[in-house]
């Protein structure tokens, strides 16, 4: 964001400092792309990622790529003024929110953030030729995920079924029954809330509420990918191999190599634990494709295959815009204090629970 809203550290400024006095001076080539000595496009730089174009589009626009004029400009108002309106300074006032929350989704049943403050999803939907996207995703060609394999179906309901997804209500609700809890110990909760992934992805990577800068630094042998959220650091080794499948790593293992004027980045050997979103297994191989244009910014491409999750391949492509606004680290949680907290006030609940059933004895 361009107004930090979490403390951040000056070093990875240094880190990528260090990283970039090894790039060679770039030049500016006749069709206004930035290159390297060698002849290559010259990537580095700060991109904002932001958009209000939806990763998955929409059902009412079927397979229609393109929204009019009117639509994303439609759109963009839309947003302003709901920026607007929940932009405004709370009421000091207020009641407290219900015990255990509201019910919907969110933390904590969503007893909420004060405003929309520090949300920056972008200001309108991106163009590519002039022409707004009704998605991210351009295949299939409906713009929506494939169809699962059967095994994964299974997989995702063992995954997040049951307890594991079931509303706050601000009680032990996971005593009801035999079995692991969702918050049995840290573990359990998921990479994200646990500060050790982002959730807007690692490869590929998608915008989010917040924090969308992206911040590349390109050497001849090495491509570093440093995302705002989590301030995951993704180490692209240039024309080189994959390490044995057994290795698996928390980024996936990211190779390059140059297709003309477009980096193409493999990453495969993932982690389950950081699989690309939406039920991906860790047999999952990416394809990324970072075109530099002559307006300074990066066309994003990806396809992700994992025939062991998805029925088909999926596609698609953004814009990364360029900016003169810096990379901070994202401190997530603050130390996460707020892991411990989640942890504390599951043993209360259990603790309530345990003495309501105890009174209810007849």
């Amino acid at each position: 964001m361009r107004t930090p809203h979490f403390r951040r550290f000056t070093a990875t400024i240094l880190l990528s400092c260090a990283v970039a006095a090894a790039i060679p001076a770039a030049a500016m080539s006749e069709d206004k792309v930035p290159r390297t000595k060698s002849g290559k496009p010259d990537l580095t730089g700060t991109y904002d990622a932001a958009t209000l174009t939806p990763l998955v589009r929409p059902a009412q626009f079927g397979d229609k790529l393109y929204l009019t004029k009117e639509e994303a400009d439609k759109i963009a108002a839309e947003e302003a003024k709901r920026m607007a309106d929940e932009d405004k300074n709370s009421d000091p006032n207020r009641e407290a929110p219900p015990d255990g929350g509201d019910g919907s989704e969110g933390a904590a049943g969503n007893v909420g953030g004060y405003n929309t403050f520090w949300i920056d999803r972008g200001s309108d939907a991106f163009a590519l030729d002039g022409k707004y996207r009704t998605s991210i995703l351009t295949d299939p060609k409906n713009g929506q995920m494939p169809a699962m394999t059967p095994d994964a179906q299974k997989r995702m309901a063992a995954r997040f079924g049951g307890d594991f997804r079931r509303q706050n209500d601000g009680t032990a609700y996971w005593l009801e029954k035999d079995g692991p809890g969702p918050y049995d110990d840290m573990e359990v909760r998921n990479v994200a809330e646990r500060c050790l992934l982002g959730f807007t992805g690692v490869a590929p990577t998608f915008p989010s509420l917040y924090n969308n800068f992206k911040r590349i630094v390109q050497t001849e042998d090495t491509v570093v990918i440093l995302l705002e959220m989590v301030h995951d650091a993704r180490i692209v080794r240039m024309n080189s191999q994959h390490p044995p499948a057994e290795v698996r790593k928390w980024l996936g293992d990211s190779i390059g190599w140059w297709d003309g004027d477009t980096l193409v980045v493999e990453t495969t050997n993932f982690r389950k634990e950081s699989a690309p979103g939406r039920g991906g297994s860790e047999n999952a191989k990416v394809t990324e494709r970072f075109t530099r244009t002559p307006d300074g910014n990066v066309l994003y491409g990806f396809t992700v295959d994992d025939p062991t999750t998805w029925t088909a391949p999926r596609s698609g492509e953004y814009v990364w815009r360029e900016s003169t606004d810096r990379v901070f680290e994202y401190a997530c949680h603050e130390g996460n204090y707020a892991l411990g907290n989640i942890m504390r006030g599951a043993r209360l609940l259990e603790k309530d629970w345990q003495a309501n059933k105890v009174s209810a004895k007849p």
